[in-house]
């Protein structure tokens, strides 16, 4: 399973974000700012996985840096929906978050909040090396 197959399943996992978003979790797919009529959030690699870690010759781990937007209607409800995902990339992945954009758009009363999160995870395939 990839890591975004790996967010994706962490983040439904959790009540209030499957409650506030479930079919509105997505990868790279940004919604148009008139159809944010119930919360979105969209996962998005912003570079490949990167090398790390190396032992016995070998690189064990990737070091990841994803930027996950929650967009909605709803101040209150996307910082609640990003501090949530802020806690399970911690808590499952042991990402950090790194800054991103927070915006709102006056003309479509969207509010935005981009996070960036960093951090390595062993490869799924070291077992076969």
């Amino acid at each position: 399973m990839d890591i975004l197959d790996k967010i994706y399943k962490s983040l439904i996992a959790d009540d209030y974000i499957k409650d506030q978003a479930l079919g509105r979790i997505k990868y790279y797919e940004y919604p148009e700012t008139g159809d944010v009529t119930k919360p979105f959030i969209v996962i998005d690699p912003i570079n490949t996985p990167d090398p790390s870690d190396y032992g016995s010759n070998k690189w064990m781990k990737y070091d990841y840096l994803i930027q996950i937007d929650v967009w909605s209607l709803n101040r209150k409800i996307t910082d609640a929906i990003a501090d949530k995902v802020r806690d399970i990339m911690w808590d499952v992945f042991g990402f950090s978050q790194k800054p991103g954009p927070k915006e709102y758009d006056k003309d479509t009363g969207v509010f935005r909040d981009a996070r960036r999160y960093r951090g390595a995870l062993y490869r799924d395939d070291l077992d076969s090396l």
